[in-house]
This record gives C-alpha cells, sequence and structure tokens, in this order.
C-alpha cells in the first residue's frame, strides 16, 4: 500500500510540474512581445508564472534556458502542422498545405520564431534547433521537388539544393514580414506558394 501511494504521488508530482513549465514557457512568451528578450529577467518570468525564482530554477538554470525550451516546443508544432509538405502524394496539395499551416504558426508564434532566428547566430542550443528544423524542411520540400518531377541531387538544378534555397527564402521572407501585419505575411506565403509551384514546374 505505501508503494501505492507513493506512485500515485510521483505521478501527480509529474502533472504538477508539467502544468508550472508550461506557465513558465507560456509567461516567457508573452514578456518576449512586452518587453524583448534583452529586458525580460528570470524574475519577471518567475513572477509571471505565480512561482518563486527559486522555484523556477528547479526547471530551467537561466533566462536564455527558458527561451531555448520555448523555441524548441515551438519548432516542434512548426514541424507537426508541416509534416503534411513529406507525407501528402500531390506536390500542389503539398505545398498548398505546407504554407498555410505554416503562416498559421507565425501568426501564433511569430515573436517566438523572430527571436530564435535572432539568437541563432549567439545561443548554440537555439541555433542548433533551427538548423534542425530547417533541416527537415529541407528534406520535405526535396520529397515534394522529386514527385514533381525535379531530377535528384545536389547540383543548383538539382532537388536537394534547390529545396535548401526555398527554405532559406520562405524564412527570410516570413520573417520580415511577420514584423508588419497578417496581411503581409499572408502576402509572403502567396509569394512563397509561387516560386515553389514555379521551380517545381507546377506553374501554369
Amino acid at each position: 500500500m505505501p508503494a501505492h501511494h507513493s506512485a500515485r504521488g510521483r505521478r501527480t508530482a509529474e502533472r504538477k510540474g508539467d502544468v508550472r513549465e508550461r506557465a513558465i514557457l507560456d509567461t516567457c512568451e508573452e514578456l518576449l512581445a512586452h518587453k524583448g528578450y534583452d529586458a525580460m529577467t528570470v524574475g519577471d518570468v518567475a513572477q509571471g508564472a505565480g512561482i518563486t525564482r527559486g522555484a523556477l530554477y528547479f526547471y530551467f538554470g537561466s533566462k536564455q534556458e527558458v527561451v531555448t525550451a520555448l523555441v524548441a516546443r515551438t519548432v516542434e508544432q512548426l514541424w507537426e502542422r508541416s509534416r503534411v509538405t513529406a507525407e501528402t502524394d500531390e506536390p500542389r496539395q503539398a505545398i498548398s498545405a505546407a504554407l498555410r499551416r505554416t503562416v498559421e504558426l507565425w501568426n501564433e508564434h511569430g515573436l517566438v520564431m523572430r527571436t530564435a532566428i535572432d539568437l541563432s547566430l549567439t545561443v548554440p542550443e537555439i541555433g542548433e534547433l533551427w538548423n534542425h528544423t530547417a533541416d527537415l524542411f529541407i528534406a520535405a520540400i526535396t520529397t515534394v521537388l522529386e514527385r514533381a518531377g525535379i531530377q535528384a541531387g545536389t547540383a543548383p538544378h538539382q532537388a536537394s539544393a534547390m529545396a535548401r534555397a526555398l527554405c532559406w527564402m520562405i524564412e527570410r521572407s516570413f520573417y520580415h514580414a511577420s514584423q508588419e501585419s497578417r496581411e503581409k505575411l499572408q502576402e509572403a506565403s502567396e509569394t512563397c506558394e509561387h516560386i515553389w509551384l514555379t521551380s517545381a514546374g507546377l506553374k501554369g
């Protein structure tokens, strides 16, 4: 019987920990919007999450670690929403669905993704997360291009190289458009879709 209570207690503690970690990350995202990365402090995050600084350090060792975890959560959502790119057989549908889901997430969490891009060169953990996500997208775009008839390979006219250029073009376009408005973000998506379709030989 004591062992049963102990296991139940551990499960309860784990659930409580998940809730607290989510509150910390949600607060961090709000503070990025209101104060920015440089101005916000660990104390701000702890206060917003309704916990003490000491309790926050049980989950994260620094502000940088909190932001890194927030980026990880966001890019996971980005990839999950856009996974259809690699799974849909019809290239046109794959391209349209991938960009639509990407727009949705940039509308919801664009500030986090801009922060990830801004910090990717100075915070190695965030740089690795962002580059790994880019690699997943490059592989997915490559698959779509090959299904559309583009030759496999890494030469400039082949699918892998074209996919890499498309991926980073999409990142830059969304990064700048998200700083302006939802309308600009949608325009950027339509432009990227046009270029992707054209690259795949599917336009017209």
